[in-house]
């Protein structure tokens, strides 16, 4: 709920990807752009949200501190399986295709905009 009212609201739009790990992550959506910044759409933190699911190829999730209730409005995209990350972080999505423009990321890429397929913003 927190990814879609922050992505409705054009939070994430001119953010940047702060940090790259090859052949791991691409993070991104931080409005200070360090990596130490954003919350929910309500200002607060969120309360972590685990489940089975696996994180694979393509797994939206959520970063955060240490503290599994630390979650905010910035998000990762895993390049590969990271059964590390199963039960310990928020999977939220999926890629469903553009593999090609994950694999081609690099710091400092800006994310231009997000959308949330089926919805026309301002309406």
């Amino acid at each position: 709920e927190s990814f879609v009212k922050n992505a409705r609201a054009g939070a994430y739009d001119g953010t940047t990807f702060h940090r790259i790990v090859p052949d791991f992550v691409i993070q991104g959506g931080d409005p200070r752009g360090d990596g130490n910044g954003g919350t929910t759409w309500r200002g607060d933190s969120l309360r972590g949200e685990f489940t089975p699911r696996k994180f694979v190829r393509g797994s939206l999730g959520m970063p955060r501190n240490d503290d599994p209730d630390s979650g905010g409005s910035q998000i990762f995209v895993t390049h590969r399986e990271t059964p590390h990350l199963d039960g310990r972080y928020t999977l939220f999505g999926e890629l469903r295709e553009g593999f090609d423009v994950l694999d081609t990321i690099e710091l400092g890429d800006v994310i231009r905009t997000v959308r949330i397929l089926g919805e026309i913003r301002g309406r």
